[in-house]
């Protein structure tokens, strides 16, 4: 029995969570059990809790520096967790992964300028470059029996033929949950540095490594990842608080550093609130051991979910088993459905809302993302829907 406890359901109805209020935005119905947007079910630290209690207490909110230990605390983590080395002078505050590389290619980029993505990826890399005005390179992804790898070869290809500005790499990937190899990320740093394309890598799942495989910092890899590359991170995701708004950017060339570094401070784009800072700073000093414990928690059901969804489709929906986070890729290809038939299965029958696979890109399309960070009771309710809804499943296969 573990000191933390992730089996109670906290009803999250009336708190303004995504994943809950707009339901009937994206599904068109609202009484689905939700399992689909990336934050967890789960209470977060207390100790993260305790510091945010303390400053609410203080009952004046004005306006707030940044403590001088929020950037050595965030260097310490990245250092005590993965080895990769950096200081508070490298270091900026954003406020948010998804902002921050749009300020990147903001800064950086020019309208009519391309950047690859590799899909299926997430989904708002390419509203990003094409709501900036650029244009999305595809350079899919190669799927394997029971994993997927980047195309290399492909890759090398397509800048030198297109001439990108710029690379948004996920790392670990999401959907999939792939952490790349240190050989791989090694190999895109060199192919983007000969031809001078910006790699900015996308790493908020690397602290949610799973099965003690570690995560490896895309600037951690080669003189020509920390030349191109722009890193960026946060403990949203691993500590369950995208609430704050709290994330940070890593920049190892001091030329683009700089050039970036004072655009966004020029802007005041790099000024967190106070609730961001002590919020992270208590996570990454106190928080390590709730985060063992939700990753062993993480891990089981996966597991759980796994095996049980290969018992009760006899095949048909398999797992892509993640090495990183909580989120699943569901192959329903066996399902023999078309799309729409798909997306009616989970929300019509099953009653389920998960995220369609095509919203990553076409190479999704078949495909489901499942969110497990949430108590076992709601893992075998989901399971539960999902046996009920394969046993009309035939009726509506598509041959």
């Amino acid at each position: 029995m573990g000191k933390y406890d992730f089996n109670t359901i906290i009803d999250r109805s009336h708190s303004d969570a995504i994943k809950y209020c707009e339901l009937n935005k994206w599904f068109d119905a609202d009484n689905l059990l939700p399992m689909w947007i990336a934050d967890m079910d789960f209470c977060v630290c207390p100790e993260i809790t305790e510091a945010l209690q303390r400053r609410i207490s203080h009952r004046i909110y004005g306006y707030a520096s940044t403590p001088d230990e929020f950037f050595p605390t965030i260097a310490d983590w990245l250092c005590r967790r993965h080895g990769f080395e950096t200081s508070p002078e490298e270091m900026t505050y954003i406020p948010g992964i998804v902002k921050g590389i749009g300020f990147v290619i903001n800064r950086f980029c020019k309208p009519g300028d391309k950047i690859v993505i590799q899909p299926p990826v997430y989904h708002p890399f390419r509203r990003l470059i094409e709501g900036n005005g650029c244009t999305a390179l595809d350079n899919p992804l190669l799927r394997l029996e029971d994993t997927y790898e980047m195309d290399l070869d492909g890759l090398e290809e397509i800048i030198r033929r297109e001439h990108p500005r710029m690379m948004i790499l996920c790392n670990p990937h999401n959907p999939i949950g792939i952490q790349w190899s240190r050989e791989t990320l090694a190999r895109v740093a060199d192919i983007c540095a000969e031809e001078g394309v910006i790699v900015v890598s996308d790493e908020i799942h690397g602290d949610l490594m799973l099965g003690g495989m570690p995560h490896i910092p895309y600037l951690s890899v080669s003189d020509n990842a920390r030349r191109t590359g722009i890193m960026l991170g946060a403990p949203s995701k691993t500590f369950n608080v995208p609430g704050l708004v709290s994330s940070w950017c890593v920049i190892k060339d001091e030329t683009m550093r700089r050039n970036f570094f004072e655009w966004l401070e020029c802007n005041e784009f790099n000024a967190p609130t106070c609730f961001a800072t002590i919020g992270t700073i208590a996570a990454y000093n106190h928080g390590e051991e709730w985060l063992g414990e939700a990753l062993g928690y993480i891990q089981a059901n996966i597991d759980y979910v796994a095996d049980e969804l290969d018992r009760i489709s006899s095949g048909r929906i398999r797992v892509y088993r993640p090495q990183a986070s909580f989120l699943i890729w569901l192959d329903c290809r066996g399902l023999g459905l078309n799309h729409e038939q798909l997306t009616d299965f989970f929300v019509k029958d099953a009653k389920l809302a998960l995220n369609d696979g095509a919203m990553f890109g076409a190479e999704g399309t078949g495909f489901m993302r499942m969110n497990v960070a949430t108590p076992r009771c709601v893992i075998d309710e989901s399971l539960r829907r999902i046996a009920h809804a394969l046993e009309h499943c035939p009726e509506k296969a598509t041959v």
